[in-house]
């Protein structure tokens, strides 16, 4: 008994499984051939959103697979709407870049902030994780992206927009500084109602703990009836200029104010509701900007956002134990099969991180994937890179069974504390419920960084648990 206790455990079905079907690729910045035509399907009729998703916030080699996909559908298959995992005031600010829109509102770009004010633009995204947009690769992509749009119309051009509700105090100004370009009446009815707010907007968790712990109230009335005034003047704020583009931005800030404010009073009253309420917020917020675009072209969008956000909840620990949603199951709810997802996993490298909320940007080794983990599987079928279709009926059927097994997925957000990997990065999936699509890199490079030291800002807390997602 005691000899046969020491006998190894018999290799994993799927690793065989894997070598065989998984398509390898060369490294992406000598081709990404392989990788765009293996996805290339994706982007065909009736996908209407494609979901992209990363397993860190700081690895290059997901932002490269990400981009060049993005790329090849706009390019091939018409896709016109990029929204990302990022403030929506930062991303408009890109957005007026990259499509060269008219109207009065900022325009960003992501270089040097030194640059960007030698040349009368804003530097974009410069709260904490700055590395997580202000970075190389993201640059080279906006470049891009503003050269494509290049002779076309601004309703043509593709946007980049932004869905997450971290922007309350810049927000609340947006919506003051667009309305005091249509209506400065109402501009100052925006100053009172969001007077008091905007004491809060440095510290709002502050806010949220003092509605939770006092009889103070809030301004939810006060937000929700901006947000009201606000859109019984559509029509009239329409028709003065800019083709309605400003007033898509006003009403999105002006919800953002108002999802941010009840964001803030329901984090502290259990994670789950926190959470929902982001996710319900970036997937509302996709639909909207859909539906804005779709009157006057097909609109098609690429969602970026980690893989924590767009993987399926409901086939991980998330849904299982958590009730918790995210936007990947949101979309997959609403739209069926009109939304597919794709995941970037890797199992060891380097990756951009801090070592605590509103820390510097450090490079850190990332440890090789545990037992019993997605990272270890791959790991173990000695591929470098590959890409695999998870869907029914493109997958092979044993492989995908093998697949179906419940084991661990690693999950690094803008903080990484490689010493409680298990407690802090890992929780439970099913890949193929998960994801329709796989981009594996055994080992990884961290992201081309522009700034290591970050704006001082006030601390999340656990708002994106776990770990900075």
């Amino acid at each position: 008994m005691a000899t046969a206790s020491l006998r190894p455990n018999p290799p994993d079905p799927a690793i065989p499984l894997l070598q065989c079907h998984a398509t390898c690729i060369p490294p992406i910045h000598t081709s990404s051939a392989v990788l765009t035509d293996h996805f290339c399907p994706f982007g065909n009729p009736p996908t209407k959103i494609l979901l992209i998703g990363d397993a860190s916030h700081g690895t290059s080699d997901y932002y490269a697979a990400r981009i060049e996909l993005t790329k090849h559908m706009i390019t091939h298959h018409g896709f016109n709407i990029v929204a990302v995992e990022a403030d929506w005031p930062d991303a408009e600010a890109l957005d007026r870049y990259v499509r060269r829109r008219p109207g009065p509102g900022p325009r960003a770009s992501i270089e040097s902030e030194q640059n960007a004010r030698k040349e009368g633009r804003e530097p974009a995204f410069m709260r904490f994780p700055t590395w997580m947009w202000r970075n190389k690769e993201v640059q080279g992509f906006t470049e891009w992206l503003r050269e494509w749009n290049r002779g076309k119309g601004v309703k043509e051009a593709v946007g980049f927009y932004g869905l997450d509700l971290f922007s309350l105090g810049s927000s609340m100004r947006a919506v003051i500084e667009y309305l005091e370009e249509v209506d400065k009446k109402m501009a100052e009815v925006a100053k009172e109602r969001y007077e008091k707010l905007m004491m809060w907007a440095e510290d709002p968790h502050e806010y949220g703990l003092e509605v939770l712990s006092s009889r103070f109230r809030g301004y939810e009335k006060e937000v929700v009836a901006m947000l009201r005034d606000l859109l019984k003047k559509r029509l009239e704020y329409e028709k003065v200029k800019w083709d309605g583009d400003e007033f898509h931005g006003g009403e999105q800030n002006a919800r953002l104010v108002r999802d941010a404010e009840s964001y803030y009073k329901t984090m502290y009253y259990g994670r789950d509701e926190s959470w929902n309420l982001r996710d319900r917020h970036m997937f509302e917020t996709l639909v909207r900007i859909l539906k804005y675009r779709g009157q006057y072209i097909e609109a098609k969008a690429v969602v970026w956002a980690h893989n924590s956000h767009v993987g399926d909840a409901r086939a991980t620990s998330m849904g299982w134990s958590r009730d918790e949603l995210n936007i990947g199951q949101l979309c997959k709810e609403a739209y069926g099969e009109h939304a597919l997802a794709i995941g970037c996993l890797g199992n060891t490298g380097t990756v951009a991180a801090a070592h605590k909320w509103d820390g510097d940007m450090a490079v850190m080794k990332v440890r090789s994937g545990l037992p019993n983990s997605y990272e270890q599987l791959m790991h173990a079928t000695n591929m470098k890179s590959f890409v695999l279709d998870l869907r029914e009926g493109h997958c092979n059927k044993r492989l995908r069974q093998e697949l179906m097994r419940k084991r661990l997925e690693r999950f690094i957000g803008v903080i990484y504390v490689p010493q409680a990997e298990r407690q802090s990065h890992y929780s439970g999936a099913v890949l193929p419920e998960q994801f329709d699509g796989l981009v594996w890199f055994d080992e990884t490079r961290h992201v081309g960084a522009l700034e290591v030291h970050q704006p001082h800002g006030p601390v999340e807390y656990d708002e994106t648990w776990p770990f900075g997602l």
